[in-house]
């Protein structure tokens, strides 16, 4: 399977997405977006999974984004009104969502970036909440280069993660950067060690996880809703969030756990 969609039982209620082709550079080709747009359904409709962590096989790349030898030609087949078989059709269909592209996962996503980011994996890396990269990954978007727009998540996403700067430099030059200029620009939290990459993803994933889970996404899908606000809407939609978080019954459990001196029992309402 290119895509593995895993539920470690050592973690409890976390996920870890693997995109399993590095003999094609974790390159998605119709088969990967099919499976790729399938496993975050399947993670945004199961409460039961707190938090999801992606990263891709091998120790090169994390996802050099599109196949483009395999998807172009039956895109242009399709584009022509040819006819394409409906498996093929299926993975054009699975782009926007495979890239987390106006797709809400409504779980937080932990990215562990083992190697180069480029184009459709640089736009899947912008959809996540936490970033760690290994100190030899490197990261472009080359849509400018090729003659074409960035339509994945980075004219959307991009200038609202780092300064308006240094998002029109990645997108205006199309030249990759590093993992150590990643981490200074704020796109990535931390460069790890690539034998520590996963184990400090799956720490932050069970820290998020441990947490209410009610809370967790509300937080999460609250602070995304209140970014195209104003100032005076975001502070009413924030305390609208905020006081039906107060009525919930893990809240009142949190109450409890406070005064007892024992470890709080969600139970997700």
């Amino acid at each position: 399977m290119p895509v593995r969609l895993e539920r470690p039982a050592d973690h409890p209620h976390v996920a870890l997405v693997t995109l399993d082709r590095p003999e094609k550079a974790n390159s998605l080709d119709l088969e990967m977006l099919r499976q790729l747009a399938g496993a975050w359904r399947e993670i945004a409709e199961d409460d039961g999974i707190r938090c999801a962590i992606v990263t891709g096989a091998g120790d090169r790349v994390f996802c050099a984004g599109m196949d483009m030898a395999s998807t172009i030609p039956v895109s242009q087949r399709f584009a022509r009104g040819e006819r394409v078989a409906e498996d093929e059709f299926e993975g054009l269909r699975s782009v926007a969502t495979a890239l987390l592209a106006g797709f809400d996962l409504r779980t937080p996503l932990v990215c562990a970036i083992n190697g180069h980011a480029r184009a459709g994996g640089f736009d899947m890396m912008l959809a996540s909440e936490i970033r760690f990269a290994v100190p030899h990954a490197t990261f472009a978007l080359e849509e400018v280069a090729l003659g074409l727009y960035p339509t994945g998540n980075a004219t959307v996403r991009l200038p609202q993660q780092v300064g308006w700067v240094h998002a029109q430099e990645i997108m205006l030059t199309a030249r990759p950067f590093t993992a150590d200029h990643a981490e200074r620009i704020g796109i990535v939290n931390r460069v790890v060690a690539p034998a520590e990459l996963l184990a400090t993803a799956f720490e932050t994933a069970d820290a998020i996880a441990g947490n209410a889970p009610i809370a967790v996404r509300e937080t999460r899908r609250g602070t995304r809703e209140i970014l195209g606000l104003s100032l005076d809407d975001a502070y009413v939609r924030q305390e609208e969030i905020g006081r039906e978080l107060r009525k919930t019954e893990d809240a009142r459990e949190a109450q409890r756990a406070f005064v007892e001196k024992r470890p709080p029992v969600w139970a997700g309402r």
